[in-house]
């Protein structure tokens, strides 16, 4: 079966620490985006993860929800531990283990018009991977894993060698702030958007916490507000919960514009509460409808 849209990535066990509590769930890319899709619309959606099987009941709530998932064998499911302080667009990690990387053997079958790759760690898609998924359907990448190293359970900021060689296979390609700078060695949005659409990229999306989010597509920029929240509660998954809004909305037919308001609106309510987007599409729309009727 050809699917629209197949998320690859793995379902984590999280550790979040915050100022108000430590809270001990599953995480990962796979788990937040395939759960804002559950709030959505699930046809035509596939997930695809790898992950041990001591965490398989995770796996079996997410199919009980009506999410289709394939998955891969892995010795180990990967442990993350996120520390968030006072300022939510700042955390600290570590890793205490690792799963097994994605193969193209281990892709083989699956199939889709867009696959949406959520990188964790820097070896978790290899740049043969990326070029065997470009071959068969769009790729959309969220670029926070290649940034980051595991040494002695540390996550280290590192470049991604490869990048320029890797970044034209890639039709999306979502940053945060940080992301960008370390990716291009640019401080401005703008300047770091142009760079990686230089460098091949069909649409950029940058993510800049409180201060919104900035597309670039076709040599035209689009720029997204961030919605208000009366009370951020966790802030883990939130560029997850932007992809999957943005990747439903383009699907649907939806501008750029649109798909990006509704993607920061989704980020907005999922801000409110613990653990990953709970709220639903009409709830996203009039978040958007009643912030548009104050400007």
């Amino acid at each position: 079966m050809k699917y629209d849209l197949c998320c690859i990535g793995y379902i984590t066990l999280d550790k979040v620490v915050t100022p108000q509590k430590t809270v001990h769930m599953p995480g990962g890319t796979s788990f937040y985006f395939a759960h804002a899709i559950k709030h959505l619309n699930t046809e035509g959606f596939q997930l695809v993860t790898a992950l041990a099987d001591s965490e398989m009941s995770v796996v079996n709530d997410l199919r009980r929800d009506g999410i289709e998932v394939k998955v891969l064998p892995s010795t180990h499911s990967i442990c993350f531990e996120n520390i968030y302080g006072e300022d939510t667009n700042e955390r600290k990690q570590r890793v205490t283990a690792k799963a097994d990387p994605f193969t193209i053997e281990g892709l083989q079958d699956v199939d889709s018009r867009i696959y949406h790759l959520g990188s964790l760690l820097a070896d978790d898609f290899s740049l043969d991977v990326l070029k065997h998924l470009a071959g068969k359907g769009l790729l959309s990448l969220d670029v926070q894993g290649y940034l980051r190293e595991v040494q002695n359970e540390e996550v280290l900021a590192v470049d991604w060698l490869e990048k320029e060689e890797a970044l034209k296979y890639i039709h999306i390609l979502k940053a945060n702030e940080h992301e960008m700078e370390v990716l291009t060695q640019c401080t401005d949005p703008y300047d770091a958007a142009v760079k990686l659409a230089e460098w091949g990229v069909k649409e950029v999306l940058l993510t800049l916490g409180d201060k919104g989010s900035l597309i670039y597509v076709d040599k035209r920029f689009y720029e997204i507000p961030a919605y208000p929240v009366e009370n951020v509660a966790d802030a883990t998954g939130c560029g997850d919960t932007y992809m999957a809004g943005y990747l439903y909305m383009r699907k649907r037919g939806a501008s750029y514009q649109e798909a990006g308001c509704f993607a920061a609106a989704m980020c907005s309510v999922k801000l409110q509460s613990y653990g990953p987007f709970g709220g639903t599409e009409e709830e996203v729309h009039s978040l958007i409808k009643k912030e548009n009727a104050v400007i």
